[in-house]
């Protein structure tokens, strides 16, 4: 494989929006579905699952034996805190992490952050990235999920709670909070869209980090997780998606 300014690993519709923007913002960049198939000599990687520990542990550590030791790796920080991805790995110091949901296209900020030992370098390279394909950037703590995903998550672990305890149906939640605080979209129509498994990724991994019961899923979440129901993608969340109609 020749030299690509950036790699981009992962099978979610964020990696095809991260490519599809960095070719458009004249990155050469390339989407990596075989980690054996990455250029030893790719700068800068962009890692985006939202996987379990072994298989984000294993992910980290083969681009770290892969890439020289000038090369980036920016990893989804959804489930786990950027200082304990990067104790990972050999090079502790290039991993940069970064927390973003689904459309990637409508987020105007990207939150990053630095691990306890990652280098300025590091996030410095990963700003200057993200600004090149148009979006501004924000240095966040190193916790899981961030910010926004953090913030997001719970409100829709909440309205999970709400559905599942019977309080309402799934589209008058959505309509109250649509219209009552003026949201793009309900949040378990919205949690369709991201991904019901990078939700309970954000959830599950503050919960583990902080020991806080605030962040316990909510269990009806967490079946559809475990029954496959993953959202908009698989066809079923807490929304059913068939022929193009979206039925509750």
């Amino acid at each position: 494989m020749t030299r690509n300014s950036l790699a981009i690993t992962g099978e979610s519709r964020l990696s095809q929006e991260l490519l599809e923007l960095s070719r458009e913002a004249g990155l050469d960049a390339v989407l990596i579905s075989d980690l054996a198939e990455l250029a030893p000599v790719t700068p800068v990687v962009i890692e985006t699952s939202a996987s379990g520990v072994e298989k984000k542990k294993s992910i980290l550590q083969r681009l770290d034996l892969a890439l020289p030791a000038p090369a980036v790796i920016i990893t989804s920080c959804l489930g786990f805190a950027t200082t304990l991805m990067a104790s990972w790995t050999a090079k502790p110091e290039r991993i940069v992490g970064f927390a973003t949901f689904y459309p990637f296209k409508d987020r105007k900020v990207i939150e990053l952050t630095a691990g306890i030992r990652t280098a300025e370098s590091a996030i410095r390279s990963a700003e200057q990235l993200f600004k090149s394909i148009g979006k501004e950037t924000l240095r966040v703590k190193d916790t899981p999920g961030l910010t926004f995903p953090r913030i997001l998550s719970l409100i829709i672990n909440e309205a999970a709670r709400s559905l599942e305890e019977g309080v309402a149906t799934a589209e008058e939640i959505d309509v109250a909070m649509r219209l009552g605080v003026n949201y793009p979209q309900g949040p378990l129509r919205w949690a369709d869209q991201i991904g019901l498994d990078e939700v309970l990724a954000v959830l599950e991994g503050l919960q583990r980090e902080t020991g806080d019961d605030r962040y316990r899923p909510a269990p009806l979440l967490k079946k559809l997780v475990i029954a496959g129901f993953l959202g908009e993608t698989r066809g079923k969340g807490f929304y059913s998606y068939n022929e193009g109609q979206v039925k509750p």
